[in-house]
């Protein structure tokens, strides 16, 4: 089975059980400080989760686009990837646990769907646990395990298994979560016992689908209290089901990888063969270069940069860039290494992703330019290497202090397998040891400085940020005042202490617009406009007046908030009710964010 009919079974198949099909949302989070990038399909689904009404209904199915990096160390192996898609259903509040789970069991074991014989599948429930600090028992998942077994999976392949292997949420202190059941196929030849099934040490079970019954709040006091409207989120991730049904070893031998391989074994002259480092060095570059095209050919885009999701693009270019002179990939004479396979990542992939294609010359233009500073860090280093090789050839010892080769890699950008290479090209060795406890020393201080962003979790829809989510509405619209109707949106960024906002304009905003654009907003303010909710066609949307995010994709049946006769937007909130709540709003910054795109940060007081 390919990726494109998983994909097609998987959404026809939920169709068919009264589920709206939604479409999948950008890469980069909407008014979520807490994450880089959309790690999982229920992360746009959260307002609607935590009780918001989606106007598509109570019953929703899509696929998702990815990127999860907190292991990007780990690719290169056969099974870790940085982007990958994920397939989603969801229940607010209408079927649960017997319903999700019988679904689930139809899609996978009937010869109409997936076909999988049952007795290749195995599944994990809760086990419960004791309450602390006077807060009630959590009881084990009998329910689902009760289900599970009406359908035909034995005693005997239902696993109880604790939290950290069982159980979602909530993502901060407080909010939903509750217990999850997973789904397992039998990837072994033979059981190793007749007790075999999923958390056995011969790893023989690998996970295919997750169920998640968001059935608690946790509230401050650590109490887990049952919802009243409890929902279903579940997850089944196309790479690995494909391999799984394809009876592939690794994801890298199905047909989803199969012409971005022969690209790099066309650009290298090296044919993958599946276990040798070569063949690693293979894998990150398709992977990479895969995460890299989808990230610059979102509706959103960033560029390659030094902080947030702009330095996760650049690293995982430079680390790709880097492979290819592993593999021997000439890099001199200026033709391009990894945009030729973004070209053929774009066609195979335009289908479902239109928006790779749009943005086609983006994608090319941004991957040659940080190629391009990336080879020109590579001489820079090597260069500085050529410095320091008279005084490193004096040692008696012939080793490379792992503090040179640190300051090589923290100052000039330059990999420290590459000053290996030169070292041993040498006739000397990098300590390796003092560079590694340096880079940990360095990794530590990164980490503690943006723990916050990359903690994960819900959005925030406190009173501020509500506020100054409502606020962007204003701003958009006084921008497109002073500036014109070409202003769009192009991204937005919301903590409790701030306000970020990315839109389309060429040039630096004068002073003069910058106090406009201030007092236009402010005027609106002041006016204490009611804030109202539609919800409507698109089409109906877009006749109507309403702004919509450019380059997004909405779902046929959209909330259009109406501010006043200020402004009409496309949006899923949240949003106050009245603008005289929102206080007084203040520019603090105008600047580039990348080429034909300015970015504004605010406050509200």
């Amino acid at each position: 089975m390919t990726a494109s009919e998983l994909r097609t079974k998987y959404i026809e198949f939920f169709k068919s059980k009264g589920h709206a099909e939604i479409s999948g949302k950008s890469l980069l989070p909407e008014n979520d400080p807490t994450v880089l990038f959309t790690t999982a399909g229920m992360h746009p689904l959260v307002p609607y989760l935590m009780g918001e009404p989606h106007p598509a209904g109570v019953r929703l199915v899509d696929y998702q686009k990815c990127i999860r990096t907190g292991d990007i160390d780990a690719v290169g192996d056969l099974s870790h990837l940085t982007f990958f898609e994920m397939l989603g259903n969801w229940s607010l509040g209408d079927y649960f646990k017997e319903g999700a789970i019988k679904m689930s069991f139809e899609f996978l074991t009937s010869p109409k769907w997936l076909g999988i014989p049952v007795e290749k599948l195995a599944v994990t429930v809760f086990a419960g646990e004791e309450g602390t600090n006077g807060s009630a028992d959590i009881p084990p998942d009998n329910e689902s395990a009760r289900v599970w077994k009406s359908l035909g999976i034995p005693e005997n392949r239902i696993a109880y298994l604790p939290r950290e292997d069982n159980w979602w949420g909530p993502a901060g202190t407080t909010g939903p979560c509750g217990p999850d059941s997973e789904m397992f196929y039998y990837v072994g030849e033979k059981p190793c016992s007749p007790g075999c099934k999923p958390g056995c040490s011969c790893g023989g079970w690998l996970e295919i689908w997750n169920d998640v019954f968001m059935q608690y709040n946790k509230d401050a006091q650590g109490s887990y209290i049952p919802l009243a409207r409890p929902c279903v989120d579940t997850g089944m991730g196309v790479e690995r089901t494909v391999t799984i049904l394809t009876g592939k070893k690794s994801v890298y031998d199905t047909e989803i990888f199969a012409s971005t391989l022969a690209a790099i074994e066309k650009a290298s002259g090296y044919r993958y063969g599946g276990d040798s480092e070569k063949d690693r060095s293979l894998r990150i570059i398709a992977d990479h270069a895969r995460s890299a095209t989808f990230i610059l050919g979102d509706p959103k885009a960033v560029s390659p940069a030094n902080v947030g999701a702009g330095y996760v693009l650049r690293r995982l270019i430079r680390r790709a860039v880097r492979h290819g002179r592993k593999l021997g990939v000439s890099m001199t004479g200026g033709a391009p290494f990894l945009s030729p396979i973004a070209e053929v990542l774009i066609a195979q992939m335009k289908g479902p992703y239109p928006e790779l294609e749009q943005n086609r010359a983006y994608i090319i233009e941004e991957m040659n330019r940080e190629e391009e500073k990336f080879l020109d860090t590579l001489q820079k280093g090597e260069a500085e290497f050529e410095k320091l090789l008279p005084n490193l050839l004096k040692n008696p010892a012939k080793i490379i202090p792992g503090r040179v080769a640190f300051r090589l890699y923290d100052t000039f950008g330059f990999p420290v397998e590459l000053t290996e290479e030169l070292a041993v090209e040498n006739g000397l060795k990098v300590n390796r040891s003092e560079f590694d406890e340096a880079f940990k020393k360095h990794q530590e201080l990164s980490r503690a400085g943006s723990e916050q962003v990359f903690k994960g979790g819900l959005a925030d829809h406190s009173e501020i940020t509500t506020k100054y989510h409502t606020a962007t509405h204003l701003l958009q619209k006084a921008l497109r005042m002073v500036l014109g109707d070409h202003i769009a949106q192009k991204g937005s960024n919301i903590t409790a202490e701030r306000m970020r906002f990315d839109f389309s304009h060429s040039a630096p905003l004068t002073a003069d617009e910058i106090a406009c654009v201030e007092a236009i907003v402010n005027e609106q303010i002041k006016r204490d406009l009611p804030v109202t909710m539609e919800v409507m066609d698109l089409e109906a949307a877009k006749k109507y007046g309403a702004t919509a995010l450019f380059g997004e994709k909405y779902e046929s049946k959209v909330k259009v908030y109406t501010i006043g006769d200020f402004s009409k937007e496309v949006c899923g909130g949240p949003h106050v009710e009245h603008t005289g709540t929102i206080g007084t709003f203040k520019i603090q910054k105008e600047q580039s964010s990348s080429a034909g795109v300015r970015r504004i940060r605010a406050v509200i007081a």
